[in-house]
């Protein structure tokens, strides 16, 4: 039971909404720009679908995809729930945190030009993070361990405690950019 015809739609200047029947809506705004739009009660609710522009999509056109939007919306309950995700795939095996800072160590020390500075950062890590970490798989640590791994120097040592804390998240940012965190 259309309302509207092609020609009657181009024309139309007034802002408002001008049924074509069946939820098929011609929609002009204020400046007047014009969009189609279908109204359609899912599980007792009604929903309004943009289909486009006007100016993208002819009556007929508009007619035709509220037609198969009305077709896919049959057995759906709620077009506006997001769809549901695949789950992530598992890394295949995940490191420990000793492997990880060891990794990030080789790949980053040719970067350090003082050799001293090469062999602190990971002895700072070995002295005061493996013991607690070292044996943890990095997908697995949260901020318990780490607190725990850092709690002891912090009031002795506190300038050693932010470095060891900085070079914990160093690795942990390394692992999951490598994909071995959930």
């Amino acid at each position: 039971m259309a309302k509207l015809t092609a020609l009657k739609a181009r024309h139309l200047v007034e802002p408002g909404r001008y049924s074509d029947g069946d939820g098929l809506y011609l929609l002009v705004g204020p400046g007047g720009a014009k969009s189609w739009m279908l109204r359609v009660q899912v599980d007792g609710r009604r929903r309004d679908l943009g289909l486009g522009s006007f100016k993208l999509l002819s009556l007929l056109g508009a007619r035709d995809a509220a037609l198969e939007l009305r077709r896919k919306l049959r057995g759906i309950s709620d077009p506006y729930a997001p769809a549901p995700r695949a789950p992530k795939p598992a890394p295949a095996r995940t490191l420990s945190f000793g492997e990880a800072a060891s990794k990030v160590h080789a790949e980053r020390t040719e970067g350090w030009k003082n050799g001293k500075h090469q062999a602190q950062w990971i002895k700072t890590l070995e002295n005061y993070a493996f013991p607690t970490l070292g044996d943890l798989a990095v997908d697995e640590i949260g901020a318990g361990p780490i607190h725990d791994a850092v709690a002891p120097i912090w009031l002795s040592k506190p300038e050693t405690a932010r470095r060891v804390l900085q070079r914990v998240g160093v690795v942990l940012d390394w692992a999951c950019a490598k994909g071995l965190c959930r």
